[in-house]
């Protein structure tokens, strides 16, 4: 079976009639080419997926009017735009229906939550389609697959590197070395997953006493009884896993209430919510001072110029992790077909996983560098720490990347 038989026959029967009626065109005749983006745009997490289209759609804008790509004749980039839905079955239904309707798609990004990206990847792998994403499970690049490629530190990862961080912005601020933790967290997979390695060995390594640990079934009615452990235990550094905007909330402002807020204990959350404008709303700019954040990547030192341009176009306070990836996957993509003169999918992947560069695309992912190793992972993809500083989340570390200095307690 020829190679473009098999993928048509994995796409289904209508990918063969689309493909069979449109003749391959050449680099000299191709007008456009076409990156998809799949997010949710309804159900719970359509505010994320929002984020990461005006990312993307910022990224296919700045493209084109810089002259598109030059290698196919100054080509346009079109984003074709799926929504994921609120379902790992709703994402994979998604992904089989763009891939029918779109045959001679480049490649594509999403879908945020990682049990859709999972789903989704599985029908871009067998159609051998790169797909490139900001999800953080390590499933998503331990499956063997050649065409998914994973721009974010993964979850083992980002537990791993989320403390010695703290403990140095405590250093690098002056505050003193933390000697004591407490967690506060729900018990869903993110934060439990988070949680795994530090409880198997990372706490005691660093030198740190678990001293409060609080797991709680969300959605969480009342945080006074929790929040009055870690006052009575008062720990150096709490970390504050919870998973929605409206447990934060709770959580938050019990720790002001009884006086542990706006930086006096320091506390580290995890997730794109905790930089979401919406948390700012709810909560409140006093009360969120302080409070930081782990995070993918954000919009850090040497982005200026381009969170003025897209706030101003989006009418959106700052850039997030889900604007400024997606915004540097559509350039991934545009210098993958730059390296390949083609927009053959396989070759565009083929660009990608030969990428070993320190400019261009790299300056939107922390780290320094754009490379993937043969999982698909991305080389020094660094964590990222962000603090709410002035009704702001900036970013504080690493300090390579950081627009802010962070504030840490002097005890």
């Amino acid at each position: 079976m020829k190679k473009t038989q098999r993928r048509d026959f994995l796409l289904g029967g209508a990918a063969m009639a689309a493909a069979a009626g449109s003749p391959m065109l050449s680099h000299a005749q191709a007008k456009e080419v076409k990156v998809a983006i799949a997010v949710p745009l309804s159900g719970a997490w359509a505010r994320n997926g929002e984020l990461h289209l005006k990312g993307a759609q910022s990224g296919i804008d700045d493209i084109n009017a810089a002259g598109g790509i030059k290698a196919l004749g100054g080509a346009k980039m079109k984003l074709i735009v799926v929504d994921s839905g609120d379902s790992t079955e709703k994402a994979k239904n998604a992904a089989q229906r763009l891939l029918s309707q779109e045959p001679d798609l480049v490649g594509g990004t999403g879908a945020f939550v990682s049990s859709f990206t999972l789903a989704i990847t599985e029908i871009t792998e067998r159609a051998e389609v790169p797909w490139l994403t900001l999800s953080y499970s390590d499933q998503i690049t331990a499956r063997g697959y050649k065409y998914v490629f994973q721009t974010s530190p993964v979850a083992s990862k980002q537990s791993l590197d989320a403390l010695p961080a703290m403990m140095e912005i405590a250093r690098l601020s002056g505050g003193s070395k933390p000697k004591t933790i407490g967690i506060v967290m729900d018990n869903t997979a993110s934060p439990m997953a988070f949680t795994k390695p530090m409880r198997e060995g990372e706490f005691a390594k660093l030198g740190l006493k678990l001293v409060v640990d609080e797991v709680f079934t969300p959605p969480l009615a009342d945080a006074t009884s929790m929040i009055q452990k870690v006052r009575n235990a008062r720990p150096d550094m709490l970390l504050m896993l919870t998973t929605n905007v409206p447990d934060t909330k709770l959580v938050i402002e019990k720790m002001n209430e009884m006086g542990m807020g706006r930086g006096r204990v320091p506390m580290l959350g995890n997730g794109g919510h905790m930089g979401a404008p919406e948390l700012l709303q709810v909560v409140g700019k006093q009360q969120m001072e302080g409070v930081m954040a782990a995070m993918a990547n954000w919009s850090g030192k040497g982005l200026e110029k381009l969170v003025t341009e897209f706030k101003a176009k989006h009418k959106e306070p700052w850039m997030p992790q889900d604007s400024v990836s997606s915004y540097g996957d559509m350039w991934i993509f545009k210098e993958a077909m730059e390296k390949a003169a083609s927009a053959d999918p396989k070759k565009v992947a083929a660009a990608i996983r030969a990428m070993n560069d320190t400019g261009g695309a790299s300056k939107y992912f922390p780290g320094g560098k754009l490379a993937f190793d043969a999982s698909g992972r991305r080389v020094n993809a660094d964590l990222v720490l962000v603090q709410w500083q002035d009704g702001e989340p900036k970013t504080v570390f690493p300090d390579s990347f950081a627009s802010a200095k962070a504030i840490w307690p002097k005890q």
